[in-house]
């Protein structure tokens, strides 16, 4: 067997199993983390995933590696997609479970005498919240969710440190510290825009 006749097989079997599972190029593209343009390339067999790449689909698609590779058989795909739903509902609670926690020390923190800045449970809450959401954007998400989750990591951590520094310190303008996010918001956008796309 050639290899135009293998990279043919490849691309039947790549849009038979994507019609199947009733995903759209775009939406397996997503998944994948690379552009449509890249998944009609290999349904057209002008080019070939990777080996990794196949088995992210055969993964996606719940079937073996061989039935990508293999001569098309009468075989119907059982889409893992309930996975997305799986991971964003984990995501959620895990970010729930931080603002639970910061409600918990806020009100043991409000019933101890003397105290007047308990409702900073919640502005710290803030950028434990965005890690958890950075943490699992890297692991499951995609270029873009990845960008805001670090972007709000980033004003965050400014909110944070704004506060602070108007509240305990007599430093002269603390609001500088948000342009000083601004330039980093922008090489942020930059990193995310102008790095190597797949």
């Amino acid at each position: 067997m050639s290899g135009e006749d293998i990279k043919e097989i490849i691309a039947e079997n790549l849009l038979r199993f994507r019609t199947q599972a009733g995903l759209t190029q775009a939406q397996l593209a997503e998944l994948l983390n690379y552009s449509d343009k890249a998944v009609s390339k290999w349904e057209r067999g002008e080019s070939v995933p990777d080996i990794r790449v196949l088995m992210q689909i055969a993964e996606i698609y719940n079937i073996k590696l061989d039935d990508l590779v293999a001569r098309p058989a009468e075989k119907h795909v059982r889409p893992e997609l309930n996975k997305r739903k799986k991971r964003l509902l984990i995501t959620l609670l895990s970010f729930a479970l931080v603002w639970f926690i910061a409600t918990g020390i806020f009100v043991i923190l409000s019933y101890i005498d003397g105290l007047e800045y308990e409702y900073l449970s919640f502005v710290c809450a803030t950028i434990a919240s965005s890690v958890v959401l950075t943490v699992f954007s890297a692991l499951w998400g995609n270029r873009i969710t990845t960008a805001v989750a670090s972007s709000l990591v980033l004003w965050s951590f400014a909110a944070i440190v704004f506060t602070f520094l108007y509240l305990f310190t007599e430093i002269p303008l603390p609001w500088l510290i948000f342009v000083a996010a601004g330039v980093f918001e922008v090489l942020i956008i930059f990193w995310f825009v102008f790095r190597k796309v797949k």
